[in-house]
């Protein structure tokens, strides 16, 4: 069974950082594209980043020149390294790993910037 267990939300005034980690288990982390998306009530559930197992990489226009996605297969794990953080980037953010049919989704951790 795979299991993809987020960690390093919380809460963090504007302009600070935070450092999310997704470790990966129950399957071969190395095959698929991880990527994190995020979610506030109400909307839809959308893209932030994304690296594919060649280490290409996809940022959303919000976030370009702030955040930065990484991952290190052999420990299992997709980093979001998130700078100059705004007030509007507050959400439940998810990791996530695909592969053609097979979609996996963590538990989402909550982050929150504010004064």
């Amino acid at each position: 069974q795979v299991h993809l267990v987020e960690s390093g939300g919380g809460l963090v005034q504007p302009g600070g950082s935070l450092r999310l980690s997704c470790a990966a288990s129950g399957t071969r982390f190395s095959i698929y594209v991880a990527g994190w998306y995020r979610q506030t009530p109400g909307k839809q559930r959308e893209l932030v980043a994304t690296i594919t197992t060649d280490g290409i990489i996809n940022y959303a226009d919000s976030v370009k020149g702030r955040f930065t996605i990484s991952r290190d297969n052999p420990k299992n794990t997709v980093y979001l390294q998130m700078n100059s953080l705004k007030p509007e980037d507050t959400a439940v953010y998810y990791c996530n790993l695909n592969l053609a049919l097979r979609t996996y989704w963590g538990q989402g951790t909550q982050v929150t910037v504010s004064s």
